[in-house]
């Protein structure tokens, strides 16, 4: 982590938030396309290294050949493959999805569950996935690790872990509970417009003054 006091830290944190609450406001918004819950679950697990945009591409046909739980639940493993195949890693998550559906009508009535340990115990649901779910449909504070929030915490100086569970829980010690979620939405787009991983924009960056990694550059 970045050097500096506990009370310095706090500072600065609350400086970066209240810098992304002026540029993006505080509405949560979810960059995937869904109406139900488990739409949501499954177009998340196809996400996995797998574009937001690419997903939603998928799931505007799928969901109108796949109608409900049931219809998921009873697809053919091959035709599904071939149905998300664009997503990658379509064998797994073909897999992971009927068998989710499978799970969900049986164990929770068609239902998608809210606490992290039964969503964890869900086919192919990790940590990432059950929090997304747990904002997004339950709005229960959660922080969501995914590839950008990885990369950005670190550069801001705010964890210095390369796992993203330790991730998660080093950003519940320094972020308040009520920018959880929204610390998620807020760095997915900050990484897709200005902190490109590639090429980050640090002169066009709102954060800039906070941020060590710009200082550096």
């Amino acid at each position: 982590m970045y050097k500096e006091t506990k009370k310095q830290r706090a500072q600065r944190v609350e400086k970066i938030l209240e810098a992304l609450d002026r540029e993006y406001g505080r509405e949560y918004r979810c960059y995937l396309n869904y109406e139900t819950d488990w739409q949501l679950l499954f177009a998340v697990i196809m996400s996995a290294q797998c574009t937001d945009a690419r997903v939603n591409q998928v799931t505007e046909t799928l969901y109108q050949k796949y109608r409900s739980l049931q219809d998921f639940a009873n697809a053919d493993l091959k035709e599904m493959e071939e149905d998300i195949h664009s997503t990658g890693f379509y064998h797994n998550k073909a897999k992971n999805i009927i068998a989710c559906a499978k799970v969900l009508l049986e164990q929770y009535g068609g239902k998608v569950p809210s606490d992290l340990k039964s969503l964890t115990a869900l086919p192919g649901v990790g940590r990432k996935t059950a929090n997304v779910i747990r904002g997004n449909i339950y709005h229960e504070d959660s922080i969501v690790v995914d590839t950008h929030v990885k990369r950005i915490s670190r550069k801001l100086g705010l964890v210095d872990s390369e796992d993203p569970v330790k991730i998660e829980f080093e950003l519940m010690e320094v972020l308040p509970k009520d920018h959880w979620i929204l610390w998620n939405i807020d760095i997915i787009t900050l990484g897709r417009t200005i902190c490109e991983a590639r090429k980050p924009k640090c002169g066009e960056c709102f954060l800039r003054e906070y941020c060590p990694s710009a200082r550096k550059n």
